[in-house]
This record gives C-alpha cells, sequence and structure tokens, in this order.
C-alpha cells in the first residue's frame, strides 16, 4: 500500500511546504540514522527473499488455499465499488 503524502491538502499550504522545502538549506533526512547499517542491511536481505522462500516452502494445497482466499477477498471488494 502507497504511504500518504505527508504535505497538506490545501493547494496553498502545499505550495508554501514545497517552497520552503525546495529553498531550505537544511540537508533531507536520513531514514537510517541512528540504525546499525549491518542490521538493516541484513533486514532488507531477509525482505528481499521472503515471499519467494515461504512460497517454497507451502505445499500445493497450501497454495491453492491462499489463492482462493485472496481471489474471494478481491471479489468482495469489487462487489461494493
Amino acid at each position: 500500500m502507497p504511504k500518504r503524502s505527508s504535505k497538506p491538502a490545501d493547494v496553498n499550504r502545499r505550495a508554501a511546504a514545497v517552497v520552503a522545502e525546495a529553498t531550505s538549506e537544511e540537508p533531507p533526512e536520513d531514514p537510517y540514522e541512528g540504525k546499525d547499517p549491518a542490521a538493516v542491511e541484513l533486514g532488507r536481505r531477509g525482505g528481499l527473499k521472503g515471499g519467494k522462500a515461504r512460497a517454497e516452502k507451502l505445499s500445493a494445497a497450501e497454495r491453492s488455499e491462499i489463492a482462493r482466499r485472496a481471489a474471494a477477498v478481491r471479489w468482495s471488494h469489487q462487489a461494493r465499488d
């Protein structure tokens, strides 16, 4: 799911925020500041291989059941729209 913008919804306030951000002399915030680089890298590697490793461990029947439930949820959302 995409993250929501932290910019204001009002057009004038959003324009002011964009101008302030573009003209500020502060460096952009580092999202990894204060975190252990080795732990960040380890977590990223785990996230990249997690789904594939899980799929390899599931049996065909388990995969089919998961897919069936996912399809039911997708169709139930379409019916409401």
